[in-house]
């Protein structure tokens, strides 16, 4: 559904969407009337392209072969596959995941997710590529050394969702902010507030640049121009998760941004910004056509 609410987003930079699913065309046309899908649906009844590009998830035929009486069959079972029991009908299925595919149809990237319940949003496998997106709900706060601008790139999740928390950092003129290595200073970062039904990924940091600090005579990991810096999030699709959420309209995301500056005379103390991100909560589409959830 998030594909269809970002499809004219992408055409409009170049990005054409298919998807692919082992359900019957007739499964597939009746999904994409019910939900208003105009991107090509396509039905590789039988998973012979699924298993052609090794995608085959081979937990459900083990399921039904075998049954779900050993506990670590189950465990996988209930991460690749369902919370609820071995059944036939989930034979065939895909691992969930993005292919992103040039002109010419060559695989540039590919983008899998961690259980079955979990999906990326397009905008934050862009924005994970460099791509810029319109941000959405903007804030910006500004300090004596630095301009902060924070945003989500999606306005809209549902449960399982992975999307990216940004903050767009640019310096003040003469000053920079410290890098993952420089161990003696507050490396810029975000700490969130907890939340069982959010995980938390690891933040992927920009390469930095080095900078000789002549009142101490040392050499810092250290960014001086504008950088983006990336939270990528996890909305659990767990059904506590959406039991819990059932009902809100909306989801805040609460923390602190923290950093420290200096310029080439003074380095500041650390500074810790309270940041926010409010999100509106989707329905979840959890069943097809013709088929039981």
């Amino acid at each position: 559904m998030q594909l269809q609410a970002d499809y004219q987003k992408l055409q409009d930079v170049g990005i054409n969407v298919a998807s692919i699913s082992y359900d019957s065309e007739e499964t597939v046309k009746a999904f994409a009337d019910e939900h208003g899908i105009s991107f090509p649906m396509l039905a590789d009844l039988g998973s012979s392209v699924i298993e052609k590009f090794d995608l085959l998830n081979p937990v459900p035929q083990w399921g039904v072969e075998d049954g779900l009486d050993d506990p670590e069959l189950a465990k996988a079972f209930r991460t690749y596959v369902s919370v609820t029991g071995a059944n036939s009908l989930f034979v065939g299925i895909a691992f969930p995941g993005t292919f992103l595919l040039d002109s010419s149809g060559v695989v540039q990237e590919r983008h899998f997710e961690e259980a079955y319940e979990e999906r990326n949003t397009v905008s934050s496998i862009l924005l994970r590529l460099g791509e810029d997106i319109e941000p959405v709900a903007a804030t910006i706060v500004s300090t004596v050394q630095l301009d902060l601008t924070t945003y989500s790139s999606n306005q809209t999740i549902v449960a399982g969702n992975r999307f990216a928390l940004v903050m767009d950092i640019q310096p003040k003129p003469g000053m920079h902010v410290y890098a993952p290595g420089a161990d003696k200073y507050q490396v810029v970062g975000l700490t969130l507030d907890s939340n069982p039904h959010i995980r938390v990924l690891p933040m992927q940091y920009p390469e930095s640049e080095s900078y000789y600090f002549e009142p101490f005579d040392e050499t810092v990991p250290v960014y001086l121009q504008a950088i983006k810096l990336l939270q990528e999030v996890v909305l659990g699709g767990d059904r506590e998760s959406q039991r819990a959420l059932s009902g809100q309209d909306s989801l805040t995301i609460s923390g602190s941004f923290e950093y420290q500056a200096c310029d080439e005379a003074i380095c500041y103390l650390p500074t810790s910004i309270p940041v926010s991100w409010t999100l509106q909560l989707g329905d979840l589409v959890s069943s097809r056509p013709g088929r039981d959830n």
